[in-house]
């Protein structure tokens, strides 16, 4: 499970990477937090349903519907041109988490023995931020590549 759970977090990035892309769109600097308000809402407000749904249907199931739902979420946001496209991925990276996070930490202790619970969900936080580093990086890695800007270029270097 541990396994599993760092292979999804590999298909993440941290999500510093929302912020960047809402400047790069052309949203001023004064709004910029509000992409981390709504991602933290939508997260929040998605929890318990999609919790509650998983009293219910197969794990794995929901957990392949979540990378469905990050996957669409990327998409959005490398198409964003403005406020619209940027909501539409910050609203569908907010439910994928909803969908997600507290599932796999179920999935991890129905799979954890109860006297190794907690080194569990050690070795499964351990694994899942060392992925987040390593595709953090790679994505830093592929933004550069692409031409973005990076996020130490000072803004009045930026194209306009």
């Amino acid at each position: 499970m541990v396994a599993i759970g760092a292979v999804f977090t590999l298909a993440r990035f941290s999500e510093a990477f929302l912020v960047l892309r809402a400047q790069q769109v052309g949203i001023a600097a004064a709004w910029v937090p509000l992409v981390m308000v709504a991602m933290s809402g939508v997260y929040a407000a998605s929890a318990y349903p999609f919790g509650k749904l998983s009293d219910r249907i197969d794990h794995r199931r929901l957990l392949a519907l979540g990378m469905v739902v990050l996957i669409a979420s990327d998409l959005a946001l490398a198409a964003a041109h403005g406020w619209v496209g940027l909501g539409v991925g910050v609203v569908l990276w907010g439910l994928h988490m909803g969908m997600t996070q507290g599932l796999l930490a179920a999935m991890v202790a129905d799979t954890a023995p109860a006297d190794l619970r907690g080194t569990a969900f050690g070795f499964f936080n351990l694994l899942s931020g060392l992925a987040m580093l390593a595709s953090s990086a790679i994505a830093g890695l592929l933004w550069t590549a692409s031409g973005r800007p990076s996020p130490s270029t000072p803004a009045r270097d930026l194209p306009r």
